[in-house]
């Protein structure tokens, strides 16, 4: 077998071991993948790199975007049993070039039917949105009524006031990669509006997806917007008050914990927004961005 072969074999079998390490059983599958379980698994043939001109603040990237799948909102899955993980996971990694195995991954997620109330009550299953090469990656909770409407994480009041954060650090929401613990918007039976909290149990099923697009990102530094997106990534349930501002690490990546925008939203206090943007400095300061005089003096109270 050829040595590309075996390097792709060792990087399924650390996969596998990864997955079961957090505990996963079980994955979602088309009817065709399961048809090409029964078929010796090829190599994509690697596609020609996209030249493109990159952010002047964040050089080290390429943006290219993903392709999202259109899929029907009801589509059936089969489920794969543990015994044939190891062939389905040989497929997954025998793409070699990162945009194809993330449009597998966002076809996967976008089937997804493990947590059933959400299945059955979403419009549609919010993936995430932005570059896959960007050396910075924004975590949220979940999708709200705006985010399950449009497909689009961050993209009600909250995710504006996000958009006008990043936009002060010198680079456009297009040049980072968004995302959410849950990648389904929490139901609320009974209610016609309004958001809730997502519980452990749909944090524990739908944050494996979200592992994977870190793993595929490597992006060198996270922000975790929010306590509950800190429990998902970190498992920590100190409060945000006490988090934010200080460095933490997701499998050896840094990550600095925030505010939610949302609380901006309902806590408009200068002092507050000045505590946000200092963490934005500090993630700045260590993805070694310029930074100018102006950008350092933003929100900070005016003196007499």
């Amino acid at each position: 077998m050829s040595s590309a072969y075996n390097q792709l074999l060792d990087a399924t079998m650390a996969h596998l071991e990864d997955l079961k390490s957090k505990g996963v059983r079980n994955v979602s599958v088309h009817a065709e993948t399961l048809r090409a379980l029964a078929s010796p698994a090829t190599l994509a043939p690697s596609r020609p790199a996209v030249v493109d001109s990159g952010s002047p603040v964040l050089p080290k990237t390429t943006p290219r975007p993903t392709q999202v799948m259109a899929m029907p909102k009801r589509l059936i899955t089969s489920m794969v049993t543990p015994s044939k993980l190891a062939a389905h996971a040989r497929i997954v990694s025998a793409y070699s070039d990162k945009a194809a195995a993330f449009n597998e991954l966002q076809t996967r997620v976008l089937v997804c039917l493990k947590c059933a109330s959400l299945a059955s009550s979403r419009t549609n299953v919010v993936f995430g949105v932005g570059n896959i090469d960007s050396p910075l990656m924004f975590v949220g909770e979940a999708p709200g009524a705006d985010e399950d409407a449009h497909g689009e994480p961050f993209v009600g009041a909250a995710g504006q006031l996000l958009t006008k954060i990043i936009t002060a650090m010198g680079v456009s929401r297009a040049e980072v990669y968004i995302a959410n613990i849950l990648k389904c918007r929490p139901d609320t039976p009974g209610e016609s509006s309004g958001n809730r909290k997502p519980t452990l149990a749909e944090m524990a099923t739908c944050i494996p997806y979200l592992h994977e697009q870190i793993d595929l990102i490597k992006p060198k530094v996270l922000v975790a917007l929010g306590a509950t997106a800190v429990e998902g990534l970190l498992g920590k349930t100190v409060g945000i008050t006490k988090l934010r501002g200080n460095w933490q690490t997701y499998r050896g990546i840094p990550l600095m914990p925030t505010y939610h925008p949302a609380y901006l939203l309902r806590n408009q206090a200068m002092s507050e927004k000045r505590r946000v943007w200092e963490d934005m400095l500090q993630v700045m300061e260590k993805l070694e961005m310029n930074i100018t005089l102006k950008q350092r003096g933003f929100f900070q109270q005016a003196t007499a």
